[in-house]
């Protein structure tokens, strides 16, 4: 298969790739990109904590009125003058003759919302909130502690506890976390992993489905202008194939490496400075595995790729027909996400040494937790045994269907391809 010829076809492709305006471009935005999607959230949350508001407060029992306006007085927003927080002590009746009077003011933004306190709020604290945005967290985070604090004081009030006991009473349970490694000292855990494992995860996704769609595209191209036909008659399908493959990722692995190459700083070198709260608990260890692993469901899900360009003669037709690939794609990244939250759970456990999956899933858990090393081993084998296994596959399709043109074919006329004989 590694003859004169297949490297011939290696070269032009790394050529023509590396040295395209696509791959310089992306290389170099790409970065740019994920700091915008990593400070993007951040700095929304910082303008969202100094919206203005203008909120009423309405309680059923008189003497809460008092104790809320104090607490509530003391929000910073509320000190400055720039929001406001009107209070009305009215029952079930008097709440809806208000949002009934008001609706108006309440739709066009004029009231941010309506705070209710049914008298069971003193026992339960379930309150009700009147809004055109009803899912405002952000405002629910700057009453929550006050309401909190007003209700707390009053149930106990009268029950000789002391300003100690109510300042326990209304605090609530904070977990500190710590991750136990093998032969490492126990660690506080920090934000710095789940940052880095949702980055490394998009990189996979992103990477896998703009690449392959690039390689699916050249396939279809090719295919139309009959330049291949000019390429089979000095080379075979199967040496076309491996070289286009092979190229791309290549092309793709040096990429990555680019695109990494910071995180790779931060881990091996003392320049930067990280905060205590967004320490990183990687090494180069998890780097290597990651390139190797990204390399391998690289040519993997280029077969599957190159396979459905070889399959149709145009663009259109060739988008429907990656579906099932995108579906291997994006079913694992969902699942990576998800595990974050719980990297140990059974779906995240099976889908980190399931073929296809794993490619996506195993870093996103290496970087949460101390994942076994069988585990790992078993995932490296999964997935080259898938990588050759998709090979011989794409190779048996993509010989007969790169020379094929004309009407569209069938899904059973391309499993009939694997039958044939070379």
């Amino acid at each position: 298969m590694f003859n004169k010829r297949m490297l011939s076809i290696l070269k032009r492709e790394l050529r023509d790739k590396i040295l395209s305006k696509t791959f310089i471009v992306m290389t170099l935005l790409v970065p740019i990109f994920m700091i915008v999607v990593l400070a993007l959230p951040t700095f929304l949350m910082t303008m969202d904590k100094n919206d203005n508001f203008n909120v009423t407060v309405i309680s059923e029992e008189n003497n809460l009125i008092d104790s809320l306006q104090n607490e509530l007085g003391k929000l910073e927003l509320v000190k400055k003058g720039k929001s406001l927080i009107n209070y009305y002590s009215k029952n079930e009746d008097g709440l809806k003759k208000y949002l009934k009077d008001n609706k108006k003011k309440l739709l066009d933004g004029e009231i941010t919302g309506v705070v209710f306190l049914p008298k069971n709020a003193i026992s339960d604290k379930s309150l009700k909130f009147y809004s055109k945005n009803p899912n405002n967290k952000n405002l629910f985070s700057k009453f929550r502690g006050p309401i909190n604090q007003v209700l707390t004081n009053y149930y106990f009030e009268g029950k000789n506890l002391s300003p100690e006991d109510l300042k326990y009473a209304r605090s609530r349970v904070n977990f500190d976390t710590f991750r136990i490694s093998k032969g490492e000292k126990i660690k506080a855990e920090s934000k710095g992993n789940r940052i880095i494992s949702f980055l490394l995860t998009f990189l996979l996704y992103f990477s896998l489905i703009f690449i392959g769609t690039m390689v699916m595209r050249s396939v279809v191209e090719e295919k139309n202008n009959r330049i291949v036909e000019v390429l089979l008659s000095s080379v075979s399908s199967q040496e076309l194939m491996t070289g286009k493959i092979l190229a791309s990722a290549i092309t793709g692995l040096l990429q990555m490496t680019i695109w990494l190459t910071p995180l790779i700083l931060l881990i091996s070198t003392s320049l930067f400075i990280i905060p205590e709260q967004f320490a990183l608990q990687i090494n180069m260890s998890l780097i290597f595995y990651f390139l190797f692993n990204f390399f391998v469901g690289l040519i993997t899900f280029l077969g599957l790729f190159a396979t459905v360009g070889s399959i149709f003669d145009n663009d259109q037709d060739a988008q429907s027909g990656i579906w099932p690939i995108m579906m291997l794609i994006m079913i694992p990244f969902f699942i990576a996400i998800a595990i974050q939250d719980n990297p140990n759970n059974y779906v995240g456990y099976i889908a980190s040494m399931f073929p296809f999956a794993s490619i996506i899933v195993m870093p996103a858990k290496m970087t949460l937790i101390d994942v076994p090393l069988w585990q790992i081993l078993l995932s490296i084998l999964v997935n080259l045994a898938t990588m050759f296994g998709i090979f011989i596959l794409a190779g048996k399709v993509y010989r007969v269907g790169i020379l094929s043109t004309g009407k569209k074919p069938k899904w059973s006329e391309v499993i009939k391809w694997l039958k044939y004989k070379y």
